[in-house]
């Protein structure tokens, strides 16, 4: 009976149940005096009405299951539109599962919208970014790319759609162990890219994704920018210097034309002579400024302990007592000149804020978060002007060259830190941090 079908199964079994009854009211018929014709037909009555019963007891099992399938194959096609009709979920286990599927399938075809516009605004987000990207299956053959891709390798992507890597140039910026900037040419455009890889799956199966980001017009644009500022330093600086030495040598040239000469000439040539040696120097003392800030020796690495290194620099300044507050015993892997030199730096801007308001230096160092924090901080008057902190040869000191802090800054990024400078929270002055990594690599 395992073998039948579930319909015909209970077909069987209603048949089994109804024939003890059926036995019992024609053995009656058999024993009662009626007529015979009567007694054969009431027992035909009762074989026919034992029979469509369990006939419309099978159809009436099927029916359901039938809809269920149904609506299964619905759900496995990914039609979720297809409903089934129930009627008291609460009261029939049969009808609370049809409920159940269709509020499952309300929830897939819901999922399906959203899944659909999701991928429409990918899709449009991938069109519009200036980033080429670029899908490739396990096999490195392509699989999707953008609009920017497109205009890269100079084709629709339906033409390249399912080519190698190494079909379409894409070999080198696919397999190489790192990312970061390459130089390539591509049939659509040649200059510097910056590279980023990363993995996904999709429907179970690995697939990499190449995005290449074009690093030539913002390069140009910072290098043409940089250029305009080295220029407009360059040249207020030796206009500076060299129109005073213009004006001074027309004027010593008048004197010297003078027939007869004046009786001061000797000392008015001595004077111009002398500021155009003064302004001759000052001319020569910015350029050997500018060049020790373009040629930055790499740092020589060797191990420097931190506390030592603080306190010493904080002695070396005689103007005001500079305050070391205590903390942790750390070793740093540095260039012991460039950072003297840094630290200096930083300690002699702030003994001269202070010194204009009467108030105190300190240097403190924590450990936090695996980055040495090394900090100065003076009682001045605070910080006007941020934004041309860190801009060569930018100055408000007297006689200050503008360097100071931009190198001091170089040398901190050459260390693979960084170097900071802002206004105090907890009361006026400024504060100077410099970040250095700890352990600091060898």
């Amino acid at each position: 009976m395992t073998r039948l079908a579930h319909d015909r199964l209970l077909q069987g079994i209603s048949l089994a149940a109804g024939a003890p009854s059926l036995l019992l009211a024609c053995l009656l018929l058999w024993m009662s005096r009626w007529p015979w014709p009567l007694r054969a037909a009431l027992a035909l009555a009762a074989l026919s009405a034992w029979w469509q019963l369990s006939r419309i007891l099978r159809h009436r099992a099927q029916r359901p299951w039938q809809t269920l399938s149904n609506l299964l194959a619905a759900l496995r096609e990914g039609d979720y539109s297809f409903r089934a009709r129930s009627t008291n979920p609460e009261q029939d286990a049969l009808q609370h599962a049809m409920a159940e599927l269709n509020t499952l399938a309300e929830q897939f075809q819901q999922q399906r919208m959203e899944t659909h516009e999701a991928a429409a605004l990918l899709r449009t987000i991938m069109g519009e970014i200036e980033v080429a990207l670029f899908a490739f299956d396990g096999e490195g053959r392509l699989q999707l790319v953008n609009r920017a891709g497109e205009a890269l390798l100079g084709r629709p992507s339906e033409r390249i759609r399912g080519e190698s890597a190494a079909s379409l140039g894409l070999a080198e910026a696919l397999e190489g162990q790192e990312s970061g900037p390459l130089t390539a040419t591509f049939p659509g455009r040649a200059g510097r890219w910056d590279v980023r890889r990363s993995a996904f799956r999709q429907e179970g199966r690995p697939h990499r994704l190449l995005a290449l980001t074009d690093l030539t017009r913002p390069l140009r644009e910072e290098e043409r920018q940089a250029w305009q500022r080295i220029i407009r330093v360059l040249s207020h600086e030796i206009n500076n210097s060299l129109a005073p030495i213009q004006s001074l040598a027309g004027s010593l040239a008048t004197l010297l034309n003078q027939a007869p000469p004046p009786p001061e000439l000797k000392e008015d040539l001595l004077l111009g002579l002398g500021i155009i040696g003064h302004r001759s120097e000052a001319l020569q003392r910015f350029l050997a400024a500018y060049a020790r800030l373009a040629m930055l020796p790499p740092p020589q690495r060797r191990p420097l302990d931190l506390g030592s290194w603080v306190r010493r620099v904080a002695n070396l300044e005689t103007r005001l007592v500079v305050h070391v507050a205590p903390g942790p015993d750390l070793t740093l892997q540095a260039d012991t000149d460039q950072l003297e030199q840094l630290l200096i730096n930083l300690v002699c801007n702030a003994v001269e804020a202070a010194m204009e308001t009467g108030g105190d230096v300190t240097i403190r160092w924590e450990l936090n978060a695996g980055v040495a924090e090394i900090e100065v901080l003076d009682e001045g008057r605070g910080l006007g002007n941020t934004s041309n902190l860190f801009v060569p040869f930018f100055t408000t000191k007297p006689g200050g060259s503008g360097i100071g802090l931009v190198l001091s800054r170089q040398i901190a990024e050459a260390h693979g830190g960084t170097l900071t400078l802002v206004n105090r929270e907890d009361r006026a002055g400024a504060k100077a941090t410099l970040t250095m990594p700890w352990p600091a690599p060898g």
